[in-house]
């Protein structure tokens, strides 16, 4: 017994609890608010998004580690690649409802000595609809904004859950969501907003995502910068030790925090208004996560609507 020390003893009483590891938080989700707006009465987009990250450092609670691995002269970190369709129908002139599905791939070298090891699968389904509470175009006050409430649902992705660092927490859960979107100052300058809540009813570690920015339209190109917050309201932090990587601990309800700059910038054609969209996004700050630098495109097609009849 003198030779096992406190980690030892942790990590078996982890492993006879039978606990599974959930991952970070990736459920599908558009940027910069863009939400807040709604298609036409009988529009249908079809949006197509691609999107990978990588990161090379984690926070085990509040302490930072490198988790590089050199191999061959390249360099290996937690990588992610996904796909997935956002598709949304305009139900009226102020209900529309969306749908966000596709796959996702994580891999790592790090925490198996240089092994490579992934998983892949669904992602995190999310589904909602929509109310346009406000749209500023239409109110009588210039200081109303355009403000839209989503009673959403996250469904679980077929990925291993079991996986360190997995792409997304796989749980059910409910979230409601309130977004703002808010011209004033010069000609095409805005402030956008988003909050939402997730009650993560497989795992119970609540999450809370805050979203603040300013974007910039100039003709049919649209510019955004933001900061994003994302909080677990409870759980258990990661036990590593760097001596040993393949020791790590990722617990059943991991409390995860997420401090990160989004940027984007976005095309609308004139004549059938696709839009063109690049997406990033890096985390800066955190615990118990990963340092993601995320980056992704996306294509919005429209089809009918109102105007077109």
């Amino acid at each position: 017994m003198s030779s096992w020390n406190l980690k030892s003893v942790l990590a078996l009483l982890y492993l006879i609890a039978g606990a599974k590891s959930f991952g970070s938080e990736n459920v599908p989700h558009r940027p910069f608010a863009q939400w807040a707006d709604v298609p036409e009465k009988g529009q249908f987009v079809v949006g197509l998004v691609y999107e990978e990250s990588e990161a090379y450092h984690i926070w085990a609670q509040h302490d930072q580690h490198n988790v590089t691995w050199h191999a061959a002269g390249e360099s290996y970190g937690i990588d992610i690649n996904q796909g997935y369709f956002a598709l949304q129908y305009g139900l009226t002139e102020k209900w529309a409802a969306d749908l966000e599905f596709g796959g996702t791939t994580a891999g790592w070298r790090y925490f198996d000595n240089g092994g490579i090891q992934y998983t892949d699968g669904l992602m995190d389904t999310a589904l909602g609809v929509r109310y346009q509470i406000f749209n500023e175009t239409q109110a009588e006050s210039k200081w109303v904004p355009t403000l839209t409430f989503r009673a959403g649902a996250v469904l679980p992705g077929t990925y291993d859950q079991e996986f360190v660092f997995a792409p997304g927490t796989r749980s059910i859960a409910i979230e409601p969501e309130l977004l703002f979107r808010k011209h004033f100052g010069w000609t095409g300058l805005g402030v956008y907003g988003d909050g939402l809540f997730r009650w993560n009813k497989t795992t119970g570690n609540d999450q809370y995502i805050t979203v603040i920015g300013l974007f910039q339209k100039i003709k049919d190109w649209e510019l955004d910068v933001g900061y994003r917050h994302l909080q677990t309201t409870t759980g258990s932090d990661i036990i590593f030790d760097p001596s040993d990587p393949s020791s790590i601990i990722y617990p059943r309800k991991l409390r995860e925090i997420q401090d990160s700059i989004e940027a984007g910038f976005s095309y609308t054609t004139p004549k059938h208004h696709l839009r063109w969209g690049f997406h990033s996004r890096t985390v800066f700050d955190g615990s118990n996560t990963d340092r993601k630098f995320w980056v992704g495109a996306s294509l919005d097609i429209p089809f009918g609507g109102k105007k077109e009849e």
